[in-house]
């Protein structure tokens, strides 16, 4: 794939002096956000003018209600002290509801029916309903709210209303009473001496038609205040239109700059740049992640002193340069990590042909790598198939022997005696390696997986009990800790008690004599299932332990090289992965990942009759 053409030309010879993070200064968009930032306040200032006269209006109607109320319970308990009768007391309530602004004073219990009202056609009406009432949350002290309110013209207009509990005995408490009474007397109507009368309310409503005249008012005024506000914002606009397109293309250079820089930040390659100085000016993200370096550390140092010898040899002079391409070569990182990079290198010249500087690109070949060390690995287990076929049956036939003595032993063993199991072990046991034989022989040819839902958990404990002997002959203690709770998965018990019997045999071969052979079961994060073998032998040296899973690769005088390739692709075919860390003279510790249910492949689905 190329990247470059012979020479980039630069229309614009200090584009490539632009140093990213470098805002133009617009004078008159400042001016313009000053203004903007001016009316802001000053429309807050008189909305909070509007707000704070509506409250005082506000105020100024609940005291009168405040006031009204309690008058009225004065007059009451007067009343109540004098006896008055029924029309006296309706008298003194449709005489302060006479008073200019209010629209009515009414009584009610806790329901919301009328015990009292200006209106006397009104008195056992429903004022609201239970629920209604409930929703105004009635206290002790006054509350208030603004609700429509019908007329007796049927017109419809709104009405300041005030209430609270009505308290008209209140100033009595503690005081001996008038004539030897044993009680008060009683409002003017039966119900409300039936009534708890702690528990009645009591509505006054004002008629808000002042109220709104005067926010009209303001409003209005204002309006036209923003109107003339308005209009000396738009003249000072309109004054720096010319500025405007002045700086047009000012403006149209940031954004080609911004656009470039987009550009450059999310490429999936690396990028650098340098000046005519040779000094390193643009450095993308793509860059920064794979060299290990900060686009700050590199800015404006020359490149002789922050890129490898390498990268300067292939930028050569700034005169008949020609450019390179796709040049693979090796970057030692700061860890000691050699990662391999494929790189072009151009000079960038404008139109003058004048040199302006360099442009790296390159990208890391690491994924690539693995691609083509798995088609190796692919390649090499084919070449293992074909081998193998030639003497396929010269290993199962002594096979079929072993099995035909372990069925003999089996017959001539005492029924559910120790022999006759160990027997029954061995005739199981030889149908597996017979059978794990034959695949390890077609390697490259699709495994037809016997997939069952199992305990995972009896599985290993299975495996663990094959080698559990040896472990002991050689005092290798062997531990096996379970995440509770874990649920069935798919897996080939055959298969995968081979491969898991391949990492056990590995670890006891590693420790020699008294070690540990840990196994860990669990899930992660992503509800996978996750096995664990870590033991305590000498560890993989670091060279080594990037070739393990290559067939026939072994570090063993008698060893075959097929174990760990085998253990590869098991864990494969279950739609999982396998990872390895080791240190030396610590242990070594292997990571299987599978898929709790396991999803039928294309050749799979074929094989079975599914489309």
């Amino acid at each position: 794939m190329t990247f470059l053409t012979p020479t980039i030309r630069i229309p614009v010879v200090k584009a490539l002096k632009w140093r990213p993070g470098l805002p133009a200064i617009l004078p008159s968009w400042f001016f313009i956000g000053s203004v903007i930032i001016l009316i802001a306040v000053i429309i807050i200032v008189t909305v909070k003018d509007l707000n704070r006269g509506r409250d005082i209006e506000i105020q100024t109607l609940l005291e009168k209600s405040t006031v009204l109320i309690r008058a009225f319970e004065s007059g009451t308990r007067t009343g109540m002290g004098m006896r008055w009768r029924h029309d006296q007391r309706q008298t003194l309530l449709e005489e302060m509801a006479y008073q200019p602004g209010i629209l009515y004073i009414a009584i009610t219990d806790t329901s919301g029916r009328i015990l009292a009202h200006s209106d006397p056609d009104k008195v056992g009406a429903q004022l609201y309903t239970p629920q209604e009432m409930r929703d105004l949350h009635v206290a002790q002290t006054e509350q208030w709210r603004i609700t429509p309110f019908a007329d007796e013209q049927d017109k419809h207009q709104s009405a300041f209303e005030v209430y609270r509990f009505f308290k008209p005995l209140k100033r009595m408490a503690g005081h001996r009473m008038h004539m030897g009474s044993k009680r008060p007397d009683t409002y003017w109507s039966d119900d409300i001496e039936d009534e708890d009368q702690d528990r009645n309310v009591i509505f006054t409503a004002f008629d808000t038609s002042t109220l709104e005249a005067s926010q009209a008012k303001d409003i209005r005024n204002t309006l036209i205040f923003l109107s003339i506000l308005g209009l000396l914002a738009l003249a000072s606009i309109l004054s720096l239109f010319w500025a405007k397109r002045y700086q047009r293309s000012s403006r149209q250079l940031q954004d080609s700059k911004a656009f470039s820089s987009e550009i450059i930040s999310n490429l999936p390659i690396g990028l650098i740049t340098t000046n005519e100085h040779r000094q390193i000016s643009v450095v993308n993200h793509t860059a920064e992640e794979i060299l290990g370096h900060s686009a700050i550390g590199l800015s404006g140092r020359n490149i002789k002193q922050a890129l490898p010898d390498s990268w300067n040899q292939l930028a050569g002079s700034e005169h008949n340069h020609q450019p390179v391409i796709e040049r693979e070569i090796d970057y030692t990182l700061t860890s000691g990590q050699t990662i391999p990079l494929s790189i072009s290198v151009a000079n960038i010249v404008n139109n003058n042909g004048n040199f302006l500087g360099n442009v790296f690109i390159f990208r890391d070949m690491r994924e690539v790598r693995q691609l083509q060390e798995e088609v190796r690995r692919k390649e090499k287990m084919a070449a293992i198939g074909n081998l193998a076929a030639g003497v396929a049956h010269e290993i199962r036939n002594p096979l079929s022997s072993i099995k035909g003595f372990a069925k003999y032993f089996e017959g001539r063993s005492e029924q559910g005696s120790e022999e006759q199991e160990l027997a029954k072990v061995m005739a199981k046991e030889v149908d597996r390696l017979n059978r794990v034989i034959t695949e390890l022989l077609e390697l490259v040819r699709p495994t037809d997986l016997r997939i069952q839902r199992v305990n995972i958990c009896d599985v290993i404990e299975h495996s663990l009990h094959l080698i559990r002997q040896d472990a002991e002959a050689k005092h290798i203690n062997i531990l096996f800790k379970a995440e509770p709770g874990l649920p069935l998965v798919d897996i080939d018990p055959d298969r995968f008690t081979q491969a898991l019997l391949n990492l056990y045999l590995n670890a006891i071969q590693a420790i020699g004599n008294n070690g540990t052979v840990e196994v860990h079961l669990s899930t992660n994060a992503a509800s996978e299932l996750q096995i664990i073998v870590k033991d305590s032998g000498k560890g993989i040296p670091a060279d080594d332990l990037t070739n393990i899973f290559n067939p026939y690769f072994t570090t063993k005088a008698s060893g075959t090289g097929l174990g760990l390739t085998v253990v590869q692709k098991v864990v494969e075919e279950h739609q999982g992965k396998i990872g390895v860390t080791s240190q030396l003279s610590i242990g070594t510790r292997f990571e299987l990942t599978i898929p709790m249910k396991h999803s039928p492949s294309t050749q799979e689905a074929s094989d079975h009759g599914h489309p």
